[in-house]
């Protein structure tokens, strides 16, 4: 995790404790500041661990979601579940429309989110989330199972576009990279938990087989429950506050935090780059966020659609085919396919959390694209040792481990470069439409045809079902070198000008 940089020079004009707010008096509804240098130049402390803490545990509860449904299909499936369900159609249709619920969360919350603020949003989406889980739980018929999937994904959806954006508004310059991507990946935490979760869940000598399925809906609940009361102490951002008429909020703020970096430190805070000024204002049109990211970054725009849809499908031709595979070609029972997913979901978070650092350091061209190719030249090779019959449960779990490793790492990149390389005013909106094209091409599309391909019990199919994420991802990969910004250690407003920025 990120450490203190060293020791810079003496407090200047807005830092210290004297000239500490750096606004100025503006004419009209302009505005000047320092909030954004100020913030970027803070040493690592306290108060960024609960940022991290308060936002980043969301994607525990993502990861928590998917995997115990996936673990979970099998034993729906069965007689005496509770629900008249197939495993296809978990594996399928229900993975779709908790995509779909996600992709239109994401969109819906985003416009609400660069509207009525960060903070407000993400509360309100975990409400959401809570209240659908809970609600899956007491399905009854399959349809009800199916519509708070979608409502659980809605609300999923919402917290990305929300806390991506506080995230990357909170987080210094120097440590964005590593701590995004670790909170990112930390989805996989969740999985891991999921896993071990659903082999607990699945064990009929504990839980009967319609009340066990319930009980791993009803902790993600609880853990819910828990991040709502952290999250609570997570502040507005910052960026947000004076780019909307509440400058003053934003500089006393930042002030505070300044003098606990100081007291935790025992030093005084080097000198804030530049102020910028700015219009303030209250929203931005659909017209200018699409004309600002279509028409003035379109290099930009063609790379995160393409870093999207290639992380998407090559997670669908893993992840939502697995307990299928291990099942159906090596005859793993369904109780204990959660052990071998764990041991995956393992992989992928030590993947951002040992490469982060480099994507600060070496640089976001440089590892964006390298993660992106070497796991989808990984999954290749993967298919071919498949396609031998070369490969045991074990054996295909530990080249599953290998790829994710480096595929964790782009994919979490990805949702660092959206954030990053757009207008502060169009984040969330453009967090949200990329995250929802590219899931809805990968995220939709893929559990549908690989659940058919996967469940085939043909080895060519499964082949295929890995050579379309890993050709797609690899492609991916090959747009990054090309297009990829390199924005390490940079303040967001100077990798995108913001729109209401004025001389």
């Amino acid at each position: 995790m990120p450490t203190p940089p060293p020791p810079g020079p003496g407090p200047g004009p807005g830092s210290g404790s004297s000239g500490r707010s750096g606004a100025e008096p503006a004419p009209d509804d302009t505005f000047t500041t320092a909030v954004p240098a100020r913030l970027d130049r803070l040493p690592w402390s306290h108060w960024h661990w609960m940022i991290v803490v308060g936002l980043g545990t969301v994607w525990i509860l993502d990861g928590l979601e998917v995997t115990t449904v996936g673990n979970i299909a099998g034993r729906l499936s069965e007689e005496g579940s509770g629900l008249d369900i197939t495993s296809a159609q978990i594996t399928g249709l229900a993975a779709a429309l908790y995509v779909a619920g996600a992709c239109t969360g994401a969109l819906f919350f985003a416009w609400l989110t660069d509207r009525y603020g960060r903070k407000k949003l993400f509360m309100i989406t975990l409400a959401v989330y809570l209240a659908a889980t809970a609600l899956t739980a007491l399905s009854f018929e399959a349809w009800w199972f199916f519509l708070f999937r979608f409502l659980t994904g809605f609300g999923i959806g919402g917290e990305y576009a929300a806390i991506n954006s506080a995230i990357d508004e909170l987080i210094p310059a120097k440590f964005r990279g590593r701590v995004d991507l670790i909170i990112n990946g930390s989805y996989w935490l969740g999985a891991v938990g999921g896993s071990l979760l659903s082999v607990v869940a699945l064990n009929t000598a504990i839980f009967p087989k319609d009340l066990g399925w319930r009980l791993t809906f009803a902790m993600g609940v609880v853990l819910g429950l828990v991040i709502l009361l952290v999250r609570r102490n997570v502040p507005e951002s910052p960026r947000w506050q004076f780019l909307h008429g509440r400058g003053e909020e934003a500089e006393e703020l930042v002030a505070s935090v300044e003098t606990e970096a100081e007291r935790e430190h025992g030093r005084p805070l080097p000198e804030p780059g530049a102020p910028i000024t700015i219009h303030q204002r209250k929203s931005i049109g659909f017209v200018i966020i699409a004309r600002t990211v279509f028409r003035s970054y379109p290099r930009r725009a063609v790379l995160c659609l393409s870093l999207f849809i290639g992380q998407a499908f090559l997670y669908n031709a893993i992840t939502f085919g697995f307990g299928a595979i291990l099942t159906t070609f090596y005859d793993v029972p369904t109780g204990s396919t959660g052990y071998y997913f764990a041991i995956i979901a393992a992989g992928n978070f030590v993947g951002p959390l040992v490469l982060g650092k480099l994507f600060d350091t070496i640089g976001r061209r440089i590892m964006i694209s390298g993660t992106y190719v070497l796991s989808g030249l990984l999954l290749f090779g993967t298919a071919w040792l498949f396609d031998l019959g070369s490969l045991d449960a074990q054996g295909l779990t530990a080249c599953w481990c290998v790829v994710l490793f480096f595929a964790s790492a782009g994919a979490s990149s990805a949702y660092l470069t959206v954030s990053e390389i757009f207008p502060m005013e169009t984040r969330a909106m453009a967090i949200a439409f990329f995250y929802a094209i590219g899931t809805a091409a990968g995220g939709i599309t893929g559990p549908l045809v690989f659940a058919e391909l996967t469940e085939s019990g043909h080895v060519a199919d499964t082949v295929l079902a890995f050579q379309l994420g890993a050709g797609l991802m690899t492609l991916a990969g090959l747009v990054a070198a090309f297009l990829a910004v390199p924005a390490e250690q940079r303040g967001l407003e100077d990798i995108a000008k913001p729109l209401s920025a004025t001389s």
